[in-house]
């Protein structure tokens, strides 16, 4: 399980590597809710394509490793203790927007840049995906 110290911790560690990344999943409904809803499987995270290596890098320093490869779509970094980190790789124009590759290339999924919100973990502000951005779900 990922627990709410954890994700603090993978943030602390990201945001210090000078990567950007926004919540999804179940951790990001409960950042919009500002508690905690439900024990969590994963962390599902939104990054910058071009900021993989140093996102990588970060957590591979924190002893996680890879585990499932999907790109372009999604990975997975998976520690040894348990918790899984999804990653997906955006792709962001000028205007905020994003776009994410997709199993089928010609549906990309897209996000407005309004759907990038913030939201609280413990007493902590993150950013995460809004209620209003349909569920993505992946194979």
């Amino acid at each position: 399980m990922m627990s709410r110290d954890e994700v603090l911790s993978v943030l602390a560690l990201l945001r210090a590597a000078g990567t950007d990344v926004v919540i999804a999943g179940g951790w990001g409904v409960d950042a919009l809710l500002g508690e905690e809803t439900r024990e969590h499987r994963d962390l599902d995270l939104l990054h910058v394509r071009e900021q993989e290596p140093a996102v990588v890098a970060a957590l591979e320093s924190a002893g996680y490793t890879e585990t499932l490869d999907r790109r372009p779509v999604r990975f997975v970094l998976s520690h040894p203790s348990g918790p899984e980190i999804d990653l997906h790789p955006l792709e962001f124009a000028a205007d905020g927007s994003a776009v994410q590759s997709s199993f089928d290339p010609a549906e990309p999924f897209r996000y407005p840049a309004a759907c990038f919100v913030t939201g609280t973990i413990g007493t902590t502000t993150v950013r995460c995906v809004s209620a209003e951005r349909r569920t993505v779900r992946y194979s």
